[in-house]
């Protein structure tokens, strides 16, 4: 029983990181977020245990006309219930031996401050982020109370603020650590605009910085 409660629970997590990169701009196939129970159990856990390291991923935005190139991130599920200075080197490792500086790491009961530290440690050559699973069971963008929030283009930004003549400091603020910028993966300085509904104008918009 315990066991089948933990695959019902990977599937959750798994179907809510997809989630999460496409909406960040990454390429991800429908099947990917709308696999099945029985299917993932198939797939992921054939002995009645999800093997994690198959839960492991790596995604890419698409080729910018510009011919510029492709943004990638790597998906790195931690085998180890408490994420240690060990399983950060492998998931660094990870990244390394594919060529990509961006990751997130999910893990399911603890970080210690020294994994924690690596990120911080490790800023200037990769872009690291971690996720626990419980927070992953839930698409929080989903929820009724959860208002669309999209993520502005540098441009889309620029114009807005000579719109309405501000500067960066005049716009509300949200912070690095909102489970909403997490979720979006806002670094300081990028704006949302959040669309709201409004009995008067059918819908309208606020923006706030990642300060």
């Amino acid at each position: 029983m315990e066991e089948e409660r933990q695959v019902a629970r990977l599937w959750r997590v798994n179907k809510t990181i997809h989630e999460l990169v496409q909406d960040r701009g990454y390429q991800v196939a429908e099947s990917e977020i709308n696999i099945s129970l029985d299917d993932f159990k198939a797939q992921y856990a054939p002995n009645g245990h999800v093997d994690r390291k198959a839960l492991n991923f790596f995604v890419e935005t698409e080729e910018p006309e510009d011919g510029g190139e492709t943004d990638k991130l790597y998906v790195f599920y931690s085998e180890d219930a408490n994420v240690g200075v060990k399983t950060m080197r492998q998931f660094i490792g990870a990244l390394d031996q594919q060529n990509i500086t961006r990751g997130i790491i999910i893990w399911s009961e603890k970080m210690t401050p020294a994994a924690k530290k690596v990120i911080e440690a490790m800023r200037n050559q990769f872009v690291l982020e971690d996720f626990d699973e419980a927070s992953l069971l839930v698409n929080i963008t989903h929820h009724m109370l959860v208002p669309r929030h999209e993520i502005m283009s540098f441009q889309e930004k620029r114009e807005l603020l000579q719109r309405y003549r501000l500067k960066d400091n005049q716009l509300p603020r949200i912070q690095p650590t909102d489970p909403v910028a997490r979720y979006f993966g806002l670094t300081r300085g990028q704006v949302v605009r959040i669309t709201r509904p409004s009995e008067t104008a059918g819908r309208y918009c606020s923006y706030r910085i990642c300060f």
